[in-house]
């Protein structure tokens, strides 16, 4: 007997920061939290599942119209076998106000207390407390009853567990104490990143199915428990997502053009490797001493365009989200024939009248650009933002000048 644990799906969800972007196919964006749900329900027909448990926010907050809830009565059908649905923060009883009957395959655990169902012929009891609002403080694991002798017993649960992460916490508990309740296995939702916290009992967060943005990287799915004679014999990770997220740091220390190039290329084939040919959405973050940084600082739709040309050398679509450059110029630099001018440069802030000429100057430059271009350049609003871009401005001054003597 089989059963497939997921969570996390946050359906009809956007990928953050690609909105606005016109050079990616829509065919690639449009819907990939639906598809790589189609994609997790041929699993569970392909494996045979006996059923399926969601351990919270199926949702991703309270529907734009009905479509969502429809889609997911369609899938239900295709499953057609119990699935096990527990409410997360993000479609809390308080949060969805659309409603639609669920299927009958359907069972949701009930948000006023713990409750528990029963799956006779496959020996099984599942226990869960939905959330009845976004935020639930307390641990909901203590309400959680003993375990079912004779019975396969499974907690779903949501909740941040000990994690100290980037997730707002939510029914916190000790994986010491989930230990203790008896269970053979939690399914947990809440965490992005699957962990796998214990190992008989398993405690297992499956992460989520699709990556949504650029700080969940990496292959992303669900998770797939095989039992035998009640006994809990293989915990496998399904990756079904349809879009992969991946972060390139490439170290520009020393290296001309042509050996950055070729440096670039191996981050995206070492980033490539094992992706399963799916499209790929990257983060180019360049470090490093080089004194190439004045160039860079211009040239960041030509770095995305290399970078996309090597993955489709590869056989790869992969598009770049942002360009982020944490490069700097060698010392020696400063000391060169332009370090009057660069201290002229900067001493240009100490002058009141001109960062308010500058501000205001930014200011009309912000009222003339859409809202994402607003957000995408990071145009300083003040005299601290003015002096924090100072230094890459003047790296780009810089660069220019040279370039001029040079011709």
């Amino acid at each position: 007997m089989k059963f497939l644990h997921a969570a996390d799906i946050h359906l009809d969800s956007p990928l953050l920061g690609l909105q606005a972007r016109d050079d990616l196919p829509a065919e690639v964006l449009r819907h990939s939290t639906r598809r790589a749900f189609e994609a997790m329900i041929q699993l569970a027909i392909d494996e045979d599942v006996a059923f399926v448990v969601i351990a919270g926010d199926l949702y991703d907050g309270d529907w734009k119209d009905f479509s969502t809830g429809l889609f997911f009565a369609e899938q239900m059908r295709r499953l057609a076998r119990p699935c096990f649905l527990l409410r997360g923060n993000h479609d809390a009883a308080s949060v969805i106000t659309r409603a639609l009957t669920l299927p009958p395959n359907v069972r949701e655990f009930s948000s006023r207390t713990c409750q528990s169902f029963e799956l006779p012929e496959h020996g099984v009891a599942l226990h869960g407390h939905s959330f009845p609002n976004r935020a639930v403080p307390e641990d909901l694991s203590a309400g959680y009853p003993a375990p079912r002798p004779g019975l396969l017993n499974i907690g779903v649960l949501h909740s941040s567990a000990e994690d100290p992460g980037e997730h707002q916490v939510y029914a916190p508990c000790r994986v010491a104490h989930l230990v203790a309740k008896g269970y053979d296995y939690w399914a947990l939702g809440h965490i992005h990143a699957r962990q796998v916290l214990h190992e008989r009992p398993w405690i297992v967060f499956p992460g989520n199915l699709q990556g949504r943005h650029a700080r969940e990287t990496g292959a992303k799915g669900c998770t797939l428990v095989t039992v035998e004679d009640r006994r809990i014999v293989a915990v496998e990770h399904r990756a079904i997502d349809v879009l992969r997220w991946v972060a390139l740091e490439v170290d520009a220390t020393g290296l001309d053009q042509e050996a950055l190039t070729a440096r670039m290329g191996q981050a995206v084939r070492d980033a490539l490797e094992g992706g399963e040919g799916l499209p790929h959405i990257a983060r180019l973050t360049l470090t490093g001493t080089t004194s190439l940084h004045g160039t860079l600082l211009g040239e960041s739709e030509r770095l995305a365009a290399e970078t996309r040309a090597l993955a489709l050398g590869l056989g790869h679509d992969l598009w770049v989200e942002a360009l982020k450059l944490r490069t700097c110029l060698p010392q020696e630099r400063t000391d060169d024939m332009l370090a009057p001018l660069q201290e002229a440069f900067l001493a240009g802030l100490d002058d009141p009248a001109l960062v308010e000429t500058l501000l205001r100057d930014f200011a009309e430059l912000a009222q003339r650009l859409p809202p994402e271009a607003r957000a995408a350049l990071a145009l300083p609003e003040d005299a601290a933002g003015l002096r924090a871009q100072a230094a890459d401005a003047w790296a780009l001054a810089a660069e220019r000048l040279t370039a001029q003597e040079r011709a």
